[in-house]
């Protein structure tokens, strides 16, 4: 295991088309009157008898080194926020694929769907397979980094290495967070406002700081709470808790065979259900800056970058540290 200590550089330099992004927007489930920064295609997926479609951006450079990124987005987010990210790997040469997953962004949001890391992970691998894409490097972050995991698990053959970029599920939440069902976690989602997914973004991300560069990682969750449609948003939203809840991967690390780079942001303490787990134990989860060595020394080829005093979304707290790390690891393997 390498271990490589960062300091904070700069703030992620928004370009105009973000900086449109926040705002007071209504958005319906399909994400229809929300513009990402490339071109978005569909592709269409049949699953548990129904017809599903998969947004994504494919992204080819000017001129190709015949390397392909696959970029996989966290819970709160979508393909869109990767924007700086293709940019920098577009002029380094490679192709991007950023799909949003199924009921994640412009994809479907199904009314019934029985979710896993597993379904994800082969729905992606459908879509490499049409796009004609072989081998990738498989980047993940938050809750991509346990999609990027399950994946490369299951398809090893096709990852050509991984990054996991503060990824959740370092820890298995089963083991102090009580289960609650379905039901209670879309409650939950019903009662959120759009002040309240500030203040938990704010809390967990940013611990307590928030910056006006921070305001486009607010307008989907925002957005879809004002929109026509949030009741369905929230209902895949509580599918979407049940899986990461009840599928840890962290077991699972010692088992990955290609080469993998952590990009953990140490003051970062996002955890799935603090705020139902016992009061003593509450301070002991999301604890970043140990989880990633922990992690780091359970996959057999790893190398962990640990951002000092940055956060759970080192693309926008801290990108020159974050690209530079993630473009040294990729000219390396």
């Amino acid at each position: 295991m390498r271990v490589l200590r960062l300091g904070l550089i700069g703030l992620l330099g928004l370009t105009m088309a973000s900086q449109l992004w926040a705002g007071e927007e209504k958005l319906d489930a399909r994400l229809s009157d929300f513009d990402y920064p490339f071109t978005v295609q569909t592709f269409a997926i049949e699953e548990q008898q129904q017809s599903l479609e998969m947004a994504y951006m494919d992204v080819a450079p000017k001129q190709s080194n015949g390397e392909t990124v696959l970029l996989l987005h966290g819970k709160n987010f979508s393909g869109a926020y990767w924007e700086r990210t293709i940019i920098e790997l577009l002029a380094g040469g490679y192709r991007v694929v950023a799909p949003d997953q199924i009921g994640f962004g412009k994809s479907s949001k199904p009314a019934q769907l029985q979710y896993s890391f597993q379904m994800l992970a082969d729905q992606t691998r459908r879509l490499l397979d049409h796009l004609n894409v072989e081998k990738t490097t498989v980047v993940g972050h938050s809750m991509g980094g346990m999609l990027a995991t399950r994946f490369a698990l299951m398809f090893p053959e096709r990852t050509e290495s991984l990054v996991l970029v503060n990824p959740i599920g370092l820890e298995d939440w089963q083991q102090a967070v009580p289960w609650q069902s379905v039901d209670a976690w879309y409650q939950g989602e019903l009662n959120k406002t759009p002040e309240k997914v500030k203040a938990y973004m704010t809390a967990s991300y940013f611990d307590g700081q928030w910056k006006d560069a921070y305001d486009p990682l607010l307008t989907l969750q925002q957005g879809w709470i004002r929109g026509p449609d949030y009741p369905r948003i929230a209902w895949n939203s509580a599918l979407h808790y049940d899986m990461i809840y009840s599928q840890p991967v962290v077991h699972d690390f010692d088992r990955l065979t290609m080469p993998t780079l952590l990009i953990i942001g140490t003051r970062d303490r996002t955890a799935l259900g603090r705020n139902r787990a016992p009061e003593g134990v509450r301070g002991t989860l999301g604890q970043y800056g140990e989880l990633g060595e922990k992690a780091a020394a359970r996959i057999p080829d790893a190398t962990l970058v640990e951002l000092e005093g940055i956060g759970h979304v080192p693309q926008f707290e801290a990108f020159d540290d974050y690209i530079g790390a993630f473009l040294d690891f990729l000219k390396a393997h």
